[in-house]
């Protein structure tokens, strides 16, 4: 299987070089990954040169999915979870606004909802590699507070982790007719601020695991 994987950072990169898969740092934020995917999807001339596309790196876990810092997760489901509309205390998603975010290539039909199907071999991985499975959100601002956190697991129940790419490798797949897959390791919890509660070196460390599953490196 080929596979391109796009991180944020050279620091998330630095540990993957060595992978039998392309891994392009992207820069941070949905916009940025969406443009590296399509970049390095558009640089071959003929067909489509890779199999899966996968957001990996490190993120916080939401407070109720159980996870801890060097945990796994692997996406069931990536949503963009701050594309809409706040309405006074009500936050609407593009459906509730009769907006769309693309074209389905499928059905011709436009898809009103900022969540993105992944890889029909998700679930699996996660089995194999002893992570966490579940939706995984994409915002544009890094939660800081409890309350933030609290609303966006009462909107997007059993959310697992917060990251800043995953809806745009999952946009840039989708439009491409390609599979996608977001994979993280936990660095920290979701909510009030803490840096001396951050571990990434075991974040960096889960990722890498993951991507070893997937890969189908012992």
């Amino acid at each position: 299987m080929r596979v391109l994987i796009v991180v944020a950072t050279a620091a998330e990169a630095e540990r993957l070089q060595d992978l039998p898969a392309r891994v392009v740092v992207s820069g941070v934020g949905p916009v940025a990954a969406a443009l590296a995917a399509w970049r390095s999807l558009s640089s071959h001339a003929v067909g489509a040169p890779y199999d899966l596309l996968v957001s990996a790196g490190i993120g916080g876990a939401y407070p109720s999915s159980g996870l801890s810092a060097g945990d796994l997760a692997v996406s069931s489901q990536i949503i963009q979870a701050d594309l809409g509309a706040q309405d006074g205390p009500d936050f609407l998603d593009l459906g509730q606004l009769g907006l769309s975010v693309f074209p389905n290539r499928q059905s011709n039909s436009p898809q009103s909802s900022a969540v993105f199907p992944v890889w029909a071999g998700a679930e699996a991985l996660a089995v194999r590699s002893g992570a966490a499975y579940g939706p995984m959100l994409t915002l544009n601002t890094v939660t800081g507070t409890k309350a933030r956190a609290e609303e966006l697991e009462r909107r997007y129940v059993g959310a697992l982790t917060e990251g800043m790419e995953g809806a745009g490798v999952a946009h840039a797949a989708l439009l491409a007719g390609l599979p996608a897959l977001e994979l993280r390791g936990v660095s920290n919890p979701v909510g009030p601020r803490d840096r001396t509660a951050w571990q990434i070196p075991a974040a960096l460390a889960a990722t890498r695991r993951g991507l070893e599953a997937l890969l189908n490196i012992s």
